[in-house]
């Protein structure tokens, strides 16, 4: 019983874009709105080594701008997903 609704759950795959550049810029205004709202989130934005032009990445540190790219990726997945789950890609 349990084994045949796990495997019915697992066999939905969910509508998946393909690349598109209006799926890319969607990636990097994600990223871009993660990075400014990280330098004002973030406690101590400037612990830890710095990047080679601090100014052209919102001033952060590595590991900051590392912490919310990374964020901004998981956010611009979600983004992507919801808007071809919506019809909108």
């Amino acid at each position: 019983m349990i084994y045949s609704t796990l495997l019915s759950a697992a066999s939905y795959v969910p509508n998946t874009p393909a690349w598109t550049p209006k799926v890319g810029i969607i990636m990097i205004l994600c990223n871009i709105a993660i990075i400014a709202l990280g330098r004002y989130v973030i406690q101590y934005p400037n612990e830890g080594r710095s990047l080679p032009s601090p100014q052209f990445f919102g001033g952060l540190s590595l590991p900051a701008f590392l912490a919310t790219a990374s964020f901004g990726h998981i956010v611009g997945t979600g983004v992507i997903l919801g808007l071809a789950y919506l019809g909108a890609l």
